[in-house]
């Protein structure tokens, strides 16, 4: 097929289909191969027909430099396949970088960006919510696209800002905030809307997922693999947005709003982090077949939304169980499409740039219309978690001829030992949080719990 869908007819179908005619406008055969030519010519300059799009990046740091290296690198591969020629016209930051050829985009005051006519998409990767919230409002309602990587701003103001986009005929797309290089983003929003999502659980953050990893492997306490991982930079100077599970949180939040179509409050999300995991509990996993993860888990069941992070006991047949180290994966069921998991590298310069500049150039096609998103601003009624049943695995200090104590409270219970000094462990039967709770209340000793996955 031609450009414009249309057949390319050879000079022997054509003479056989046109040859000697003449119409009754009186064309003869030669103006029709003439017709036909001028059509095609025009539908492969349609094909063809390049953009040219100038782009600000709002902060130099990871991102942001990032965002300028796969630009510029790849601005070729990107105009051939896209159509889009993409050009950085100015960068924003505080700072100046004498030596690097980005300099002479730099520029201290946003209203340079925010009134040039001729920058149409901004790429904010600044981080926190001030001043990128000021930054973005002004920039969508000037009618510019925005794309941003900033899980804590989409969490907290998405709703408003994709609002905002769409009255001003903009975009406002964020597919790095939640994967960081994995596509998820936009397969909800497009490949999967035919199904009705009812569940997502991912392995969100690469930091947490890195030290899981090393304590399961090594046998490692958590105050040690920390230290390596802000070492090596894959964990920062203040690790308390990854390791108490803040950003976990903020990413299930944000991918719940876009899969049910209602606003989740992050702050409405039960949120444990990993920080009371011990290598003892990863000799318990070991001794169960199983591992320990922090998982982000939603599911949606009678109109009520379940969300909540937390680390769990993940048995080694289960997908989830194999992504190790900094790499992340996303589990989503669909009434049609049954079970998916998109995997990939949860983070890191390259990776998540990636996933900004392929929302720079989705907006670059779109540009003058808006992206379509679904998150309404009514409020999505969460699940109270006290009503949610599974089983619990749960340290408690003692010997093992003493579990009929424990058996006294919970019920049969199956033993578990690890070769662990003064305590042993028990799996309970599948309960309630709030029952969990009342017995856990009644039974002294008790030094740990983890949820486990079934």
């Amino acid at each position: 097929m031609r450009p414009g869908g249309a057949a390319a007819l050879s000079e022997k179908d054509f003479q056989a289909n046109f040859g000697g005619i003449t119409t009754q406008s009186g064309e003869t055969s030669e103006d029709v191969r003439t017709g036909f030519q001028i059509k095609e010519t025009a539908a492969r300059g349609r094909c063809r027909r390049k953009m040219r799009m100038k782009v600000a990046v709002l902060g130099y740091g990871t991102v942001g430099s990032g965002v300028v290296h796969v630009i510029e690198t790849n601005h070729d591969s990107i105009l051939e396949k896209s159509g889009v020629d993409l050009e950085i016209k100015y960068v924003l930051d505080l700072r100046d970088f004498p030596g690097d050829p980005i300099q002479e985009k730099v520029v201290h005051d946003y209203d340079v960006i925010v009134k040039d006519p001729e920058v149409k998409i901004v790429v904010e990767v600044m981080g926190g919510v001030e001043p990128a919230y000021t930054f973005t409002k002004r920039a969508l309602s000037a009618g510019k696209s925005v794309c941003t990587s900033n899980k804590e701003l989409v969490a907290r103001h998405g709703t408003e800002l994709i609002a905002l986009a769409r009255e001003n005929h903009a975009s406002y797309m964020f597919e790095a905030s939640c994967g960081g290089g994995i596509p998820i983003i936009r397969p909800l929003r497009t490949c999967l809307c035919a199904d009705v999502i009812d569940e997502i659980t991912g392995i969100v953050n690469g930091t947490t997922n890195y030290i899981l990893t090393k304590m399961i492997e090594e046998g490692l306490e958590f105050e040690d693999v920390l230290k390596e991982a802000q070492e090596k930079g894959y964990a920062e100077r203040n690790p308390e947005a990854d390791v108490e599970g803040h950003d976990a949180c903020r990413k299930i939040a944000i991918l719940s709003s876009l899969a049910y179509g209602k606003r989740v409050d992050y702050t409405d999300v039960y949120t444990e982090g990993i920080t009371r995991i011990t290598s003892a509990d990863i000799k318990y996993a070991k001794a169960m077949g199983k591992t320990i993860k922090l998982l982000a888990y939603s599911r949606k069941e009678n109109g009520k939304v379940l969300a909540m992070v937390a680390p769990y006991l993940v048995g080694r047949q289960d997908p989830l169980a194999g992504v190790n180290g900094v790499f992340n994966a996303i589990f989503v069921h669909g009434n049609m499409l049954g079970d998916a998991m998109f995997y990939g590298q949860g983070a890191g310069k390259d990776a998540t740039a990636s996933a900004v500049v392929a929302d720079v150039i989705e907006e670059a096609q779109v540009f003058g219309t808006s992206v379509m998103s679904v998150w309404s601003e009514e409020k999505q009624e969460l699940q109270n978690m006290a009503d949610t049943k599974k089983r619990f695995f749960v340290r408690v200090s003692g010997k093992v001829q003493d579990v009929a104590a424990v058996e006294n409270i919970f019920g049969a219970v199956e033993v578990v030992q690890a070769g662990v000094d003064g305590e042993y462990g028990f799996v309970t039967p599948e309960m309630s949080e709030a029952k969990y709770q009342e017995k856990a209340e009644r039974l002294t000793g008790i030094l740990g719990m983890l949820r486990i996955r079934d």
